[in-house]
């Protein structure tokens, strides 16, 4: 049993029994629908818990150089790796570190094909990014197939064959979506680029697979892929989830340190920071469960939770709770494993929030706590 006060404050902390039954989820998925489930760095790469999704799934994809590296050197296999755009500089470092590598538009395949195909010790499978013009995500800010979108070639601007070269396909438009969503964009693409399809070693279904989610339909999905693969058995089909791996896994652990009342309106301020500790609150936008609050049915008292950082808009409400909130309580935010410490900042100085897995067997391992030379490093 988790033991709150033995935490420090702020604080993530993982919970490694919720961490497990997501893998062994996902591990199921893979095997029984015959697929390859990759995680992606990009919304968890806390890799002192990748021994533990090692016993799962052994595999990563990446977006940049230091993804990739990182995947090398804390999993032992080489990325899948995806970037808007690679530079000269960057590249060789990338190919080091990959096994494949997916180009964003046909102008920076044949930029780069050439050193891939250079490769003397072992092959880089490229792939093309395309975009179906379809997303069923309702969010701009997330959304990779709005009209005008950098992400990926429409099928207007394909050429009638794929260049020599090309192994694979690669689209992405989901975001935290169902299995019936991806059965609606997976319709869009065959129809708009499966004349491609008899010609690709492997199609990457990108990420948004929230398959961990409660309530989502596993066994559709698994019967959704089987279907496709029956069509193309000589494709391998590859998704790559983040949210997936990590989601409900683990808390935000905060303190109140004072409350503000102005015009009616209770601001209880906190330890840590929406616009630095969770920015997805304030971008998606959405509102996080705090452990301790209560439907305001329940609750005579209802606070706004302040930040502690100087932007005036770090802040969300309303929560009620059944008692007064006062300096020193602690509140508990819940689901912040993903997308929060790969995207933290030290915006103002503030100090980020230690990082912590909670065992299964029942020992909190403070994997890392942050000072004054962490602020300062990002600096010089």
């Amino acid at each position: 049993m988790i033991r709150i006060d033995q935490i420090p404050s702020p604080c993530y902390v993982m919970e490694e029994r919720l961490l497990r039954d997501n893998l062994a989820l996902i591990k199921n998925v893979k095997e029984r629908a015959e697929v390859n489930i990759i995680l992606a760095l990009k919304a968890f790469a806390l890799w002192k818990a990748f021994p533990i999704v090692r016993e799962y799934i052994p595999c990563t994809t990446a977006s940049s150089v230091f993804e990739a590296q990182l995947a090398w050197e804390e999993t032992g296999s080489l990325a899948h790796t995806y970037s808007p755009a690679y530079t000269e500089d960057d590249f060789s470092e990338i190919m080091k570190y990959s096994s494949h590598v997916t180009f964003n538009s046909l102008s920076q395949f044949r930029r780069f094909y050439p050193a891939t195909a250079g490769q003397k010790d072992r092959h880089v499978s490229c792939g093309l990014r395309i975009n179906p013009e379809y997303s069923p995500v309702k969010t701009d800010l997330y959304n990779p197939a709005a009209p005008g979108s950098r992400m990926g070639v429409i099928s207007d601007n394909m050429p009638d064959s794929l260049p020599e070269g090309l192994e694979g396909l690669h689209f992405h438009t989901l975001c935290e979506s169902s299995s019936h969503d991806l059965e609606r964009v997976l319709a869009v693409v065959e129809e708009r680029f499966g004349r491609f399809f008899p010609h690709i070693q492997w199609l990457n279904m990108g990420g948004g697979h929230l398959m961990t989610r409660k309530g989502y339909d596993t066994e559709h999905l698994i019967q959704l892929l089987q279907r496709f693969k029956s069509k193309h058995p000589h494709i391998e089909i590859i998704l790559e989830p983040g949210s997936a791996f990590v989601w409900q896994t683990g808390f935000l652990l905060t303190t109140v340190v004072d409350i503000i009342e102005n015009h009616g309106i209770r601001t209880a301020i906190i330890d840590a920071s929406f616009t630095c500790h969770m920015p997805d609150c304030l971008e998606m936008p959405y509102q996080p469960v705090i452990r301790q609050a209560v439907p305001h049915s329940e609750g005579n008292y209802t606070y706004r939770i302040g930040g502690n950082s100087c932007l005036s808009g770090d802040f969300m409400g309303d929560w009620h709770f059944k008692k007064p909130l006062q300096a020193g309580d602690k509140l508990i935010f819940e689901d912040m494993m993903h997308y929060t410490t790969v995207k933290t900042t030290m915006f103002n100085g503030i100090r980020l929030p230690s990082i912590a897995l909670w065992s299964r067997d029942d020992e909190l391992i403070i994997y890392r706590t942050f000072n004054y030379e962490d602020y300062k490093g990002r600096m010089s």
